[in-house]
């Protein structure tokens, strides 16, 4: 049971949270007011199955950091619960898996390209290379973390009727709702283990720039966040509109309260606001699917405008 947990541990449970918030949505706006739950339970399983190959490959990559910083020396490899060469093999073993999957039982060699450039990304241009070496890491980097979007959509639109449209406007509004996400996220939890990440010589923007200027970066990385969220509202009905706004200003209220207070110099919590843009983003997603199921008349139907890009 060790072993199984720490195999498990490999895949960075939490992290893989992500996933399903993120895909299910997609999926269900992409063929909205139709629900294939075999579909989507099947593309779950195999990106899931890819972004546990990734996660493992981080770690292999960042195990030398890793037991630098008291946030992540728990982990297996660290503690030596799983060797280097058998968490490569087990990664290896989850993406040729996660494409096959994909590729044949979901019915789409896009979503399994995706899957692969994901991995290739966040290893090469994230892991080896960002993350040791700009602040900047984590804006670039984070294109990773936003490719379940469009796993999902891949998915859906291989799988449609001739002539439907494919609507790929709609998951690149997703893909970037998670883009501009990820850098508050971020950045309020490495303000949190500053000391860690300075340990391990990461250069996150905490480390290397004073905390006023690191929460003015999270503010304007939240506005745009808010904004893009209201980018696919008209593909959308009255649901999904009041709880991205509803979500998204108070997300941007709370950017600004640590903001001010690191101005006034009180004691903030950055901890607080990571767990917010959790809820955040699960509030704007989980909004999109009850949208996207119930089928309601969109916005841009009722104004007469139309929603078929590209």
């Amino acid at each position: 049971m060790e072993t199984i947990k720490a195999y498990v541990a490999l895949t960075k449970p939490r992290v893989i949270e992500l996933l399903l918030v993120a895909t299910i949505p997609a999926m269900l706006q992409a063929d909205r007011g139709e629900n294939n739950i075999v579909l989507i339970l099947l593309t779950v399983v195999g990106g899931w199955m890819g972004a546990a190959a990734a996660n493992t490959f981080n770690m292999v990559a960042d195990s030398d950091i890793d037991q630098k910083m008291g946030r992540t020396r728990a982990r297996p490899l660290v503690r030596n619960k799983v060797s280097n060469r058998n968490a490569t093999i087990f990664a290896w073993t989850m993406l040729i898996i996660s494409v096959l999957w994909l590729g044949l039982l979901c019915g789409s060699w896009l979503a399994a390209f995706f899957i692969v450039l994901t991995n290739w990304f966040y290893i090469f241009v994230y892991t080896k290379w960002l993350k040791r070496r700009t602040w900047q890491n984590i804006i670039w980097g984070g294109a990773a973390g936003c490719m379940p979007v469009m796993v999902g959509w891949a998915v859906i639109v291989d799988n449609l009727p001739e002539g439907v449209p494919a609507q790929w406007w709609q998951a690149i509004v997703l893909w970037l709702i998670v883009f501009f996400w990820t850098p508050p996220h971020t950045w309020a939890l490495a303000m949190k283990y500053r000391d860690d990440y300075e340990r391990a010589g990461v250069p996150m923007l905490p480390v290397v720039r004073k905390p006023v200027e690191v929460t003015r970066q999270i503010v304007w990385y939240t506005v745009a966040t808010v904004v893009v969220s209201l980018l696919i509202v008209p593909a959308a009905s009255w649901i999904y509109l009041g709880g991205a706004l509803v979500g998204g200003l108070y997300f941007l209220w709370m950017a600004i309260v640590l903001h001010r207070g690191v101005v006034r110099g009180e004691a903030v919590k950055p901890l607080k606001l990571f767990i917010l843009s959790n809820n955040y983003l699960a509030l704007v997603f989980v909004a999109l699917s009850i949208d996207a199921v119930l089928g309601w008349e969109t916005i841009g139907e009722m104004l007469g405008w139309t929603t078929t890009f590209f």
